[in-house]
């Protein structure tokens, strides 16, 4: 039985589309067969994040249109059998698109695939029903900064009203220095944490170049690979960037949970 799963923020640029790109990665990687649907209509990047942008023709709306079949809109990444992208349309807008149209085509799609990620547009309007309409489960990504706490809430919020349960969060770009502690992060989101993800500097230079963070060596891959054992059901030791030694002291022993689930 496949599982669907939106990625979303509420937030822009905390690093959502690099997250579903990573996950839909290390899926695949790990044998499952998955496919990702772009869902941010007139803004996708998920095409060129995968390096695949000088192959994609069709997208959702011409899948929704009835111009061209699903199968025709599906285009394979980096030469893997496991993995698939459906891009969003650059030319319309989330008004192209109802919630009943996205519900159907993961429909169409979950006899064959393991895993529908589909990567949410930024904000809680109508790209958001559109893509959240008929999940299973949900990936809120955020940073540590009120901003991004706040609407993340709403998110879930959101989310929870329209009965979705399997929620979770990753914190993306922990610097050294935050504007809201990690911790904060964890005990408002009140949910299942993924994982961490350090500001890294070379993850726009990967995605400049349509290459994998969990292809290259850095902390941010590092970091999306333990993502993706939990996503896989591992129990993996969480690794927070920048971490004080009280902090992981206390954290090590109990005293002070820094996640929970």
């Amino acid at each position: 039985m496949s599982k669907s799963i939106v990625i979303t923020s509420g937030k822009g640029g905390v690093g959502k589309s690099t997250t579903a790109a990573s996950i839909g990665r290390g899926l695949a990687g790990a044998g499952y067969k998955t496919v990702i649907i772009d869902m941010d209509i007139g803004l996708r990047s998920l095409d060129m994040l995968l390096g695949i942008e000088s192959s994609t023709i069709y997208d959702i709306v011409d899948v929704i249109e009835g111009v061209v079949s699903i199968d025709e809109a599906l285009y394979k990444v980096d030469r893997r059998e496991n993995l698939y992208l459906l891009p969003a349309s650059q030319n319309a807008d989330s008004s192209a698109v109802s919630p009943y149209d996205v519900a159907a085509v993961i429909s169409s799609v979950r006899d064959r695939f393991d895993y529908v990620l589909i990567d949410c547009p930024a904000g809680i309007g109508r790209g958001f029903r559109n893509a959240t309409g008929a999940v299973d489960a949900a990936v809120i990504v955020l940073t540590p900064d009120p901003v991004s706490l706040r609407g993340a809430e709403r998110v879930k919020h959101l989310l929870t009203l329209d009965g979705v349960k399997d929620i979770s969060i990753i914190i993306n770009r922990v610097a050294k220095e935050n504007g809201v502690s990690t911790d904060e992060c964890v005990n408002r989101m009140d949910c299942p944490v993924l994982g961490f993800v350090p500001e890294d500097a070379r993850v726009p230079q990967c995605a400049a170049k349509g290459i994998s963070v969990l292809e290259s060596e850095t902390d941010s891959g590092d970091a999306y690979e333990r993502i993706i054992r939990r996503f896989l059901g591992e129990t993996v030791r969480y690794k927070i960037p920048f971490d004080s030694l009280i902090h992981k002291i206390k954290t090590h022993f109990g005293k002070e949970s820094a996640c929970k689930g």
